[in-house]
């Protein structure tokens, strides 16, 4: 019997093996496609440990498919003469199985990277509320998700074939001993192979210390983040996501959250005594207008309207020209590098809305903020000052539950393109183009006759699967673009970047409609969140990889008659939670008291923090990464290391919406607010 637990325990050994390789091959895939640099020349080292840190790594999970075939196929078989017959075909089924699982984990990776510019990471968590058939919408049309289900056939057949050939290669034959020597032998492989499976389990050593984790990756590595986020394969980095779920601040007490929102508090001048003490830490006084009050205040929030597409080195292009004249506009204060308040869109528009970061706890989800807010909530604030206040989605109000969520922030009235336009309106997955869901709005914002009027505006369209009919509405990318024809052969980047093109033109037409409807108002125009074409960084247009400042940073300017290029006193930094201190400063009385986290881009900013990524003066960079990079950096490979400053704050920040939450009885009718 031990001598068939000898021989069939190898095959156990042969089919485990096989799956280091082929998430090795997975990684050089992905390093092939990704690779934000012309070339690997001089990168030899790095790629080495990459690969074998990968290797060892990757083991956490892949030894388990040996320990799966020695219980389901090996120990049966000692006593099943059937089962033990049909050994090596069920081996195959189970690492066909598993061939699938990495395949599916693979192409997941890949487009997540694409979107992302990272591995899996919290953000995979909010496709839980996503709306679904957008989602498929994009895997088939704009990351070609029937062709990577075909090609499944031709991967399992090949899987099959390497799965038989490792099953097919020699034994070593059982060794015949006698007496002592007989039972001592089988012990000792026994306990070899319980060693084996630890040994594998924790990647190369047998202490659990010692297993390869993120902070151990060998520090050539390191110093690349692309190099560093190949390191990990696909199921290692969802294994990351499942013991770090991405609400961490919810699974602490309120008096851990308290503990960390205090200092930030009391660092304001506030006191968290009590939440009526903390707010005190974010009343302002307003200095006085700057401008006279303007009868119309247009927020405008392009979906994916980033800053990138305005910068001289992308000039060539030609997608942003509209939104860079008014940017250039003298009566136009702009910045140049601007945090989101949430890396996808939601999450921006609820911080926008509310004043505070949503910081991926899905408030508009939450039904105690269906029914109450917070102080600092813009739309409420204005009403304060007399402003009527309208939200305006180019899509469904039903999706995230704005249908709740926006009139228990504060807003008067809001209104859905789906709702608003036409039956027959050309919509894509998102919501109504552009175009036509701003004429509709513009049409209907005349039509109301409240002398002050606060219109909170989110288009839709530039978002993926990019499906819009470009050539019928204008766009031409051989006459447009002044680029290589290798761009343009690359079929998505016109879709991307024309799509970018259309929203522009739609977005900034609506300004000048309502420029000359209403000359004295005041339009804030940025995007929900910065944005990407992944494929451009391999054409002969860019020969490199995105900058961080070019991955994070929205558009955003201010524009009215009375403004200039200097009102921001040479801020060149800024982010979304300074626009509810600028509007007031800008146009409230001296005097009028308004609550805001952040400060006035009318006052030196140093530096922004989110939950998510941070800039100074001088560099940007993301919590959770130690790599950062200098604003001025033109290549994804000007990257520094060191540890994020301000990490303080960003928990902080955290912290308080999770403290929030936790204590519904801080949210109020806007009603009462008011009073």
């Amino acid at each position: 019997m031990f001598e068939q637990f000898f021989l069939s325990v190898q095959q156990d050994i042969k089919l485990f093996l096989y799956f280091p390789i082929l998430c090795a091959i997975f990684r050089a895939l992905f390093i092939a496609v990704h690779k934000p640099y012309p070339s690997l020349k001089g990168k030899s080292k790095a790629i080495f440990q990459c690969f074998r840190f990968g290797f060892w790594w990757g083991m956490d999970v892949n030894a388990y498919i040996y320990l799966l075939s020695l219980l389901l196929v090996t120990l049966p078989g000692l006593f099943f003469p059937l089962w033990a017959q049909c050994g090596d075909n069920i081996r195959v089924v189970i690492g066909a199985l598993y061939s699938i699982i990495l395949y599916f984990a693979f192409v997941g990776k890949m487009i997540f990277y694409a979107q992302f510019h990272d591995i899996f990471n919290n953000i995979i968590f909010l496709g839980e509320k996503a709306e679904k058939n957008n989602l498929i919408d994009v895997f088939f049309n704009q990351y070609h998700g029937a062709r990577k289900l075909l090609f499944l056939i031709p991967y399992i057949g090949v899987s099959y074939f390497f799965l038989k050939g490792m099953l097919g290669l020699p034994s070593i034959p059982y060794p015949h001993f006698y007496g002592a020597a007989y039972y001592g032998f089988n012990v000792l492989i026994v306990l070899l192979l319980v060693a084996l499976f630890y040994y594998c389990r924790y990647g190369g050593t047998f202490l659990h210390d010692n297993k390869p984790e993120w902070d151990t990756i060998p520090a050539v590595v390191k110093e690349d983040p692309f190099l560093s986020k190949a390191t990990v394969d696909d199921l290692i980095a969802l294994k990351m996501l499942r013991h770090h779920p991405m609400n961490e601040t919810m699974q602490m007490r309120p008096e851990e959250n308290f503990a960390r929102v205090k200092p930030f508090i009391e660092s304001l001048g506030g006191s968290m005594e009590s939440f009526d003490n903390a707010l005190r830490a974010f009343r302002h006084t307003a200095k006085g207008p700057k401008i006279h009050q303007p009868s119309h205040i247009f927020l405008i929030v392009g979906e994916s309207y980033s800053q990138p597409y305005f910068d001289p080195a992308f000039s060539d292009l030609h997608i942003a020209d509209e939104g860079k004249r008014l940017m250039a506009d003298p009566h136009t204060a702009s910045i140049p590098t601007t945090l989101s308040a949430g890396i996808i869109s939601r999450p921006s528009i609820v911080s926008l809305m509310l004043g505070i970061f949503d910081a991926g706890l899905e408030l508009n989800e939450r039904e105690a903020f269906w029914k109450g807010t917070l102080p600092t909530s813009l739309p409420l604030q204005l009403r304060k000052l007399g402003y009527e206040s309208n939200y305006w989605y180019g899509g469904s109000l039903s999706n995230g539950n704005f249908s709740h969520f926006a009139p228990a922030c504060g807003f008067n009235h809001s209104y859905s393109a789906i709702d608003i336009c036409t039956p027959d309106a050309p919509r894509s997955w998102v919501g109504v183009y552009d175009d036509v869901f701003l004429q509709r709005a513009a049409e209907i914002i005349q039509e109301d006759k409240e002398p002050l009027q606060f219109h909170f505006i989110y288009t839709t369209s530039n978002h993926g699967p990019y499906k819009m009919p470009l050539k019928q509405l204008g766009f031409d990318a051989k006459k447009i673009m002044k680029v290589q024809d290798d761009v343009l052969q690359e079929k998505i980047i016109p879709k991307v970047l024309g799509t970018y093109w259309y929203s522009d033109r739609a977005i900034n037409q609506f300004i000048q409609d309502m420029k000359k409807q209403y000359p004295d108002s005041l339009f804030i125009v940025t995007g929900d969140h910065g944005a990407q074409c992944s494929e451009l960084q391999h054409t002969s247009f860019m020969k490199r990889e995105y900058t961080f400042r070019e991955l994070h940073s929205p558009v955003l300017m201010f524009h009215h008659k009375e403004l200039s290029a200097d009102t921001f006193l040479g801020n060149h930094i800024g982010s979304h939670m300074n626009i509810i201190p600028t509007i007031f400063e800008l146009i409230a009385p001296q005097g009028f008291v308004y609550y805001s986290m952040f400060n006035s881009l009318t006052e030196r900013i140093k530096y922004c923090v989110t939950p998510y990524h941070w800039v100074t003066e001088k560099y940007i960079g993301a919590y959770g990464d130690s790599h950062y990079q200098a604003l001025t950096a033109r290549s994804g490979s000007e990257v520094l290391q060191g540890r994020a400053p301000h990490e303080d704050i960003c928990a902080a920040e955290k912290s308080l919406t999770a403290y929030v939450l936790q204590h519904p009885e801080y949210l109020h009718y806007a009603k009462d607010w008011l009073q």
